[in-house]
């Protein structure tokens, strides 16, 4: 895989939080064959697949899953969904082996086939085949449900296994954004945090806050049901974790100095942040979720931001200036062993730990540009 692949998918799955949503049993047992995409000068070409319009109960609603699957296989740049009108065979029967004949005709590597009905109670159901169109296997094959409104999240959910079942990697197609929602004139800006899909669906976005403060940093928790924000009232910084469905919020502290929200631990039972201290230093500070019991982790004469945690909890990202440049360091959870990562020119900045720990994305400014990359952990295989 080349380094731009691997940046991308970094990204989005760094940024990104997953859902859930009940997924009912396998209805195949997996085959253990991947299709792999063709390499070409260090580059991916995208696997074509076929994507046919679901059958179901209601024919608009089949059609919109299906096609929400395709959009969300097109998006990832792995897969190259093929044109419907070219295909020789309409699919009438998910139960029923397709014409594979037909489907190499078209040369599709990949065949996903599906029916969605009404579940009763307000709920729809659906399920999906994955087939290997070369060697005429199934690869996989499941149901799901959930209520009439969530509908895309099942169109999600299938492009999610079948990215996985193809690429061998976990998919990131049903999960969300939370961000800061800005509007207003230039003079009287209101702020609000507001959550969506991943693919930025205008009926998925929903606010989480009025804009009665300033709120700033949401962050999400390992679960993916809390986020903690960093919220400005009568100018002072207060940091609030909020639980997704119920819309409920919990205060953890007033912090004065603090610049970005902490960060979740993996385990979500410690938070890391930066806070300014006494001495006129900004040093990075974890606290205890259970006991509101708090340490500083740094003690550097500079400005010591954005920690971000290793999945495994072991390492710590941040930035700092305390060689007199803004560099990337890592250190261990208690505090020692820090050391830098980023020697180039610039000012390395936010560091976050892909959900896997082989990469750390980061932003970066150098003689005007600003830059979005990816390094391993030790400051090598940087990537722009």
């Amino acid at each position: 895989m080349s380094p731009n692949d691997r940046f991308r998918r970094a990204l989005a799955a760094a940024a990104l939080a997953a859902a859930t949503l009940w997924c009912g049993p396998c209805l195949v047992t997996p085959a253990f064959a991947q299709l792999k995409g063709t390499q070409t000068e260090g580059t991916i070409a995208p696997i074509p697949i076929a994507v046919p319009s679901f059958l179901g109960d209601d024919p608009q609603l089949a059609g919109d899953i299906s096609d929400v699957v395709q959009a969300d296989l097109e998006r990832s740049g792995l897969f190259r969904p093929l044109d419907r009108a070219s295909f020789l065979e309409q699919v009438s029967d998910v139960n029923a082996a397709p014409r594979f004949p037909d489907w190499r005709a078209i040369q599709a590597d990949a065949l996903v086939v599906g029916r969605v009905v009404n579940a009763g109670d307000g709920k729809v159901g659906a399920e999906f085949r994955l087939w290997d169109v070369a060697s005429g296997k199934q690869l996989a094959g499941q149901r799901f449900s959930t209520t009439q409104q969530n509908w895309r999240r099942i169109g999600h959910l299938i492009a999610d296994s079948v990215y996985e079942r193809l690429t061998g990697e976990k998919g990131y197609f049903d999960t969300r954004v939370v961000y800061v929602d800005e509007t207003g004139p230039k003079d009287h800006r209101i702020k609000r945090l507001a959550i969506m899909d991943q693919d930025g669906y205008p009926g998925s976005v929903r606010l989480l806050t009025q804009g009665q403060e300033l709120v700033l940093t949401p962050r999400f928790s390992p679960t993916n049901q809390e986020i903690t924000y960093m919220s400005y009232t009568a100018d002072q910084p207060k940091v609030f974790i909020m639980n997704l469905e119920t819309g409920k919020r919990e205060l953890v502290g007033d912090f004065p100095g603090m610049t970005f929200a902490p960060r979740f631990s993996p385990d979500g039972q410690k938070i890391v942040m930066s806070l300014g201290t006494p001495d006129g230093s900004t040093s990075i500070f974890e606290m205890d979720l259970r006991s509101r019991q708090s340490r500083r982790l740094t003690q550097s004469n500079g400005i010591d931001t954005s920690p971000s945690y290793a999945p495994d909890g072991g390492q710590i990202v941040f930035e700092s200036d305390r060689d007199g440049t803004q560099r990337l360091y890592v250190m261990n959870a208690d505090g020692s062993g820090a050391h830098p990562i980023s020697m180039g020119e610039g000012s390395y900045s936010t560091p976050v730990w892909s959900p896997r720990g082989d990469y750390i994305a980061f932003t970066k400014q150098t003689g005007g540009q600003f830059l979005i990359g990816v390094m391993k952990p030790d400051g090598s295989g940087s990537g722009f």
